[in-house]
């Protein structure tokens, strides 16, 4: 495979995208894209008014294009139920692209009262993803793309401690919310191939894109920057694994794709391997079953 790019993305006319995070970065290129290839693409973002202007942005490349505005905060359970609940009354719904998240901030809390990163990251994309789920299997061969990390490699789930009350460090729980990624995505790609549906779950990574999700990041280490970002990604190349896991023919539940070069970190989309612990069943089922706990939404397979 020589890998996926932006300019392999097929046509996307009838289909439904609902991407989450949609006004910067990666999701608003990959929005931008599939707009462009004819879909209907519906953009969640936390301000509205980011979105409309990210609306605006696209509408100005691809004049015909059909975009909507979700309004989407997954720090709150409630917007999440709101925002599902809107995207339910769509005709369709053939593609979940849950790719907004929050890297390293500060220590704080959810309104819900969850440690933001797990929160963020991970509760409610699973929240939303449950509560969509009736939509996506109503139509055949919908996909939930789930956004990871190579930052994964370093996760594991505190289980004793899955609020970081104990003590916070936030390498170590953006590491947790971005394992967590995984362990969904395989769980839910077992559940629905147990229950023969045509639903299918899978991941991609960026590799190390340039975007905002590195506003966190240590002003020393940003200092350099400007010196390693031509090894980077930039934003629109970050956003080729999402658009090939949610586009490309042939895509298998549990699969995984990443950039192809520079172990994962740039280039076009390719199948990739996460490590061993991510493929941990049981560690899926317990999480899952937290989850569900934590959430109070059962996606019911």
């Amino acid at each position: 495979m020589k890998g996926f790019t932006a300019s392999d993305v097929p046509d996307q006319s009838g289909k439904t995208i609902f991407i989450t995070g949609a006004n910067t970065g990666l999701g608003f290129d990959a929005a931008k894209v599939l707009a462009g290839r004819g879909a209907r693409v519906l953009i969640g973002c936390r301000s509205r008014d980011k979105a409309q202007q990210a609306r605006r942005n696209i509408l100005a490349e691809h004049s015909g294009a059909d975009v909507a505005v979700i309004e989407l905060d997954l720090a709150s359970l409630g917007s999440v139920k709101k925002a599902a609940a809107t995207v339910a009354k769509e005709p369709r719904l053939d593609v979940l692209i849950n790719n907004a998240g929050i890297m390293i901030p500060p220590y704080e809390l959810t309104l819900d009262g969850f440690e933001s990163q797990f929160g963020v990251n991970h509760l409610g994309p699973f929240a939303l993803t449950g509560l969509l789920l009736p939509k996506l299997q109503a139509t055949a061969d919908a996909r939930v793309v789930n956004t990871a990390s190579i930052a994964h490699k370093r996760g594991r789930i505190h289980f004793d401690d899955i609020n970081a009350e104990r003590g916070y460090n936030p390498v170590t729980r953006y590491a947790q919310s971005k394992i967590a990624n995984l362990y969904f995505t395989y769980e839910l790609h077992r559940r629905l191939s147990a229950a023969g549906d045509s639903t299918i779950s899978v991941a991609a990574h960026p590799g190390i894109a340039d975007t905002e999700l590195s506003r966190y990041v240590p002003r020393a280490l940003r200092m350099l920057m400007p010196v390693f970002r031509p090894l980077f990604n930039t934003s629109a190349q970050g956003a080729w694994p999402t658009l090939c896991a949610a586009t490309m023919p042939g895509v298998q539940g549990g699969e995984y794709y990443g950039p192809a070069r520079r172990r994962e970190t740039a280039g076009p989309a390719v199948k990739v391997a996460s490590n061993r612990h991510s493929h941990d069943r049981d560690i899926a089922r317990r999480l899952w079953d937290l989850s569900v706990e934590m959430t109070g939404v059962d996606p019911g397979v």
